[in-house]
C-alpha cells in the first residue's frame, strides 16, 4: 500500500467571518464564484462534482459544468438517457460540491434536481458550438460501443447532414438547494464551516465544528 501519510498542506489564506451568516447563501456563492473566476490558478471554475444514487443505492460521482445559476438554483446540461439520467429520475436527490485548491475553498450544495423546459434546453443547445451539438446527439452516454472509430464514424456522418435538431434524450437540469455548505481551510485543520438550510420557507444558518 502506497504511504501518503507526509501529504499535508497548511490552510492559511482566509477565514469565514460569523458576520456571514447575515447574508444569504446564494450572495456568498456568487461572491465566492467571482473569486475562482478571477484566479488565474483556476481552469474551469463552474467545473463540479455531481453525486446521485443508483436504483441499488450505489452513489455515483462524477464532474459536470455549472452552466447558469440564480435563486432559483444551478443549471447544468447532461443526455437524460444516461446514468446520471436514470439515476435523477429515480432518486432526484443529489449532491454538487466545488473545490478551488487555489482559493483553499469547498462548496457542498445538496437539492432536488429536475429537467428544466424545453425551450430553455433549446437556447442553450443551439448557441454551442456545431460539433458540440453533434456530439451531443452522436453520443449514446454511457452505453457500451465496440471501439472509438464506432463513435467517430457516427460523427462524420452526422456531420454531412443539412439539418441538426436537439434530441429529446438531451438537455438541462436545474437542481434547486436545500442545504448549502462553505468551507473554508484554515491552519491547524481547525478549518472554518457554515451551513445554510432551507426550512419553513427561511434559510436558517449554522456554524459547524470541522
Amino acid at each position: 500500500m502506497n504511504d501518503l501519510s507526509s501529504f499535508r498542506k497548511s490552510y492559511e489564506k482566509s477565514t469565514l467571518s460569523d458576520l456571514l451568516k447575515n447574508e444569504t447563501p446564494f450572495t456568498i456563492f456568487n461572491e465566492w464564484f467571482n473569486d475562482a473566476i478571477n484566479d488565474d490558478l483556476i481552469v474551469e471554475p463552474n467545473a463540479m462534482t455531481l453525486s446521485t444514487a443508483s436504483q441499488t443505492n450505489k452513489p455515483r460521482n462524477r464532474v459536470v459544468l455549472l452552466k447558469k445559476f440564480d435563486e432559483d438554483g444551478f443549471v447544468f446540461f447532461s443526455n437524460y438517457n444516461s446514468s446520471k439520467g436514470e439515476d435523477i429520475a429515480f432518486n432526484p436527490n443529489v449532491c454538487l460540491s466545488f473545490f478551488w485548491p487555489s482559493q483553499e475553498r469547498q462548496i457542498i450544495i445538496q437539492g432536488s434536481a429536475k429537467k428544466i423546459p424545453s425551450k430553455e434546453s433549446d437556447d442553450y443547445f443551439y448557441s454551442r458550438p456545431i460539433e458540440s451539438q453533434l456530439g451531443a446527439i452522436v453520443s449514446n452516454q454511457s452505453s457500451v460501443i465496440p471501439n472509438r472509430e464506432f463513435l467517430e464514424e457516427k460523427f462524420i456522418k452526422l456531420k454531412k447532414s443539412t439539418k441538426i435538431k436537439r434530441p429529446d434524450f438531451w438537455g438541462g437540469y436545474l437542481v434547486n438547494p436545500l442545504r448549502f455548505e462553505f468551507w473554508q481551510g484554515r491552519k491547524n485543520r481547525l478549518h472554518d464551516r457554515i451551513e445554510f438550510i432551507f426550512e419553513n420557507s427561511l434559510w436558517k444558518n449554522n456554524r459547524l465544528s470541522p
